[in-house]
């Protein structure tokens, strides 16, 4: 019987090579010969799945943007919430997680920032919350507003595009050893509040 190889699962084991590799030496030192060491398979298979090393850089940059992306929806997921202002600190917070994993996907985007100079597909992959996210997010922030006795502003998208920005930048400080995670969630939590405005239910 032939044997059944899952080829999905081998390009994630390549992706997961890039990804420790830029952590620990910088994007600049990947090549395809240290993938195929770092991830234990011959440089036959590397090249059978990615043709040049900026493709496979290019799919470890995209899987890591579809990771952050997971996380957030896990977040939202793990609250068991339904309350809007719950709801758009569970999607925030996601960025600002001592977990290591979403500190590893964090420091590679970190590591890719210097290729995207020169790469308008890969800096395009690191542009700011896409449109969906972003409309979704002012929803949130709409509703939360009315859940405080308030009106919606008419900023909302561009607050939301903030609250993205703000979160994204303080999950940078935390996966280069700049702040904490608490100091990280306490910040972020200041703006939620400053964004939100004050309680005004009777």
């Amino acid at each position: 019987m032939p044997k059944v190889v899952d080829h999905e699962e081998r390009r994630k084991r390549l992706v997961e090579a890039v990804w420790a590799l830029a952590f620990r030496g910088g994007i600049e030192q990947v090549t395809l010969r240290k993938v195929a060491d770092e991830a234990g398979v011959s440089m036959g298979q590397v090249q059978h799945y990615y043709p040049s090393m900026q493709a496979l850089v290019r799919d470890a940059l995209d899987r890591a943007v579809q990771a952050v992306n997971a996380n957030i929806e896990n977040a939202v997921r793990a609250s068991g919430d339904t309350n809007p202002e719950a709801l758009l600190r569970a999607c925030l917070h996601a960025l600002v997680t001592p977990a290591e994993e979403s500190l590893r996907l964090m420091r590679f985007g970190v590591a890719a920032l210097g290729r995207a100079a020169s790469d308008p597909t890969m800096a395009r992959l690191l542009a700011p919350g896409d449109d969906d996210l972003i409309t979704f997010t002012a929803g949130l922030l709409a509703e939360a507003r009315r859940e405080r006795g308030g009106e919606p502003r008419g900023t909302e998208r561009i607050d939301a595009d903030i609250c993205w920005s703000l979160a994204t930048s303080l999950g940078v400080d935390i996966a280069l050893d700049y702040r904490s995670p608490d100091s990280a969630k306490a910040l972020l939590d200041h703006y939620i509040e400053q964004v939100l405005g004050p309680e005004r239910r009777p």
